[in-house]
């Protein structure tokens, strides 16, 4: 599943094609993903003007006069810009005209992915509730153990709750504990503060880095520009069970920490 690295390559990539651009027409050709396509996407979205693309956690905001646009990539969804006269694929399941005669194609073979609606001055109930971006100088050390006192859940689990932190997925998750030398397995509430500021200091620094790199190429995702995400090659615990720590050789450990697949070393993490 993109994470938000991946998220903000996105992003990025979309901003100097999209930004400032009207959308002439939008083409739906199903009318539902993971939920129905909102209905505003085709009544209200063409003819309007893209003022911002934002990323907030991993959902995208395409911000115009009438409201925002609202997309989750999913597990396999992607976002390209392309020239009108590029074939239609499978999976290709909207098409937005833009002014400049490209268009914004979203392709997602999961279906798992959502096209929905956010009216001017409100907030998406899926937006509602979610905790800091953990780039924000408001996520840090003191903010994680604050909110982790009296939890018995892993540590790991509870960095992955979106109303703790937005967008610290199973990937970046198993790096910055990695990282910062804390087990996976280890109860939430009892890590101090001194070792949460460690783990959200390395938060920051892998996700920041993970971004100026690409992102992460997983199977399902690539670019807008078509381009690979360079992250993946350099990670140190993430899908290298049963290999040698990089930091000390021990091999590594792999099991299921809230039903994800979870790699850490017995020796380095704590």
């Amino acid at each position: 599943m993109p994470e938000l690295p991946e998220v903000e390559t996105t992003r990025a990539g979309l901003a100097p094609h999209v930004l400032g651009r009207a959308i002439r027409s939008v083409v739906l050709r199903r009318p539902d993903l993971r939920w129905p396509i909102a209905g505003e996407v085709s009544t209200l979205l063409p003819g309007q003007r893209v003022e911002a693309i934002r990323r907030r956690a991993k959902y995208l905001l395409l911000d115009t006069g009438a409201g925002s646009a609202l997309l989750h990539l999913g597990m396999s969804g992607s976002l390209r810009v392309l020239d009108p006269d590029v074939p239609v694929r499978t999976h290709d399941h909207v098409d937005m005209t833009l002014d400049s005669g490209q268009i914004l194609r979203f392709n997602d073979p999961r279906r798992f992915g959502c096209l929905l609606w956010q009216a001017p001055g409100d907030t998406h109930d899926l937006l509602r509730d979610l905790g800091p971006e953990p780039l924000d100088d408001v996520f840090d050390g003191d903010h994680l153990f604050f909110a982790s006192r009296g939890r018995r859940a892993p540590v790991k689990t509870f960095l992955m709750d979106q109303r703790i932190v937005v967008g610290v997925g199973n990937i970046y998750a198993a790096e910055a504990l990695f990282a910062a030398g804390i087990s996976p397995l280890r109860d939430a509430g009892r890590i101090s503060r001194e070792r949460y500021a460690r783990l959200a200091t390395e938060v920051k620094r892998i996700l920041a880095y993970a971004i100026n790199r690409g992102g992460t190429t997983l199977r399902d995702f690539i670019s807008p520009d078509g381009a690979p995400g360079y992250f993946e090659q350099e990670l140190s615990a993430y899908g290298r069970g049963g290999l040698p720590c990089p930091a000390c050789g021990t091999p590594l450990r792999q099991a299921l920490v809230g039903q994800r697949a979870t790699v850490w070393c017995p020796r380095c993490q704590r």
